[in-house]
């Protein structure tokens, strides 16, 4: 039986082209690597100035970026399990599909992918964490539907 997962999605404005609610849900969903009894998930969606202001304030960079991942500290008092929050920049997917000849509901996915599993423990700072990472991303991708973000411009 499948266990519950709750996405809750968070938009912090009227960002027009966003994928469906079900899409963000779907994605979480196909990025779990464990089981969970009960999971809420929470995304949200900003523009670039907030995105630019958690980057500098948690990661010391002073530009908006496309995901930030939040991982969440084990609360034994939750009646579920949560893996934390991830921020997505609406305007920096947007421009960085376009600039990498991407369809958007690919690279969508491809972000929501790419932070759930650093949620997970998942990370890129070594050569090996990141073709792990980088294989993991283009099999659930490939599971759903979308093509590898890997792929050099598809207009090419």
């Amino acid at each position: 039986m499948k266990k519950p997962v709750y996405t809750e999605l968070q938009v912090s404005d009227a960002f027009e082209g966003l994928p469906a609610e079900h899409e963000f849900s779907r994605w979480v969903e196909a990025s779990l690597r464990r089981d969970f009894q009960s999971l809420e998930q929470s995304i949200r969606i900003v523009d670039a100035p907030e995105s630019q202001a958690l980057n500098r304030q948690y990661r010391g960079k002073d530009y908006p970026t496309n995901v930030l991942s939040f991982p969440a500290e084990y609360n034994e008092f939750l009646p579920y399990d949560y893996l934390g929050d991830l921020v997505i920049c609406a305007p920096v997917v947007e421009r960085e599909a376009n600039e990498q000849g991407k369809q958007l509901l690919d690279h969508w996915a491809h972000m929501v992918v790419h932070g759930m599993l650093h949620l997970q423990g998942y990370d890129h700072e070594s050569d090996e964490q990141a073709a792990e990472m980088e294989a993991l991303e283009i099999e659930i991708l490939a599971a759903l539907g979308h093509t590898n973000p890997y792929l050099k411009d598809e207009r090419q």
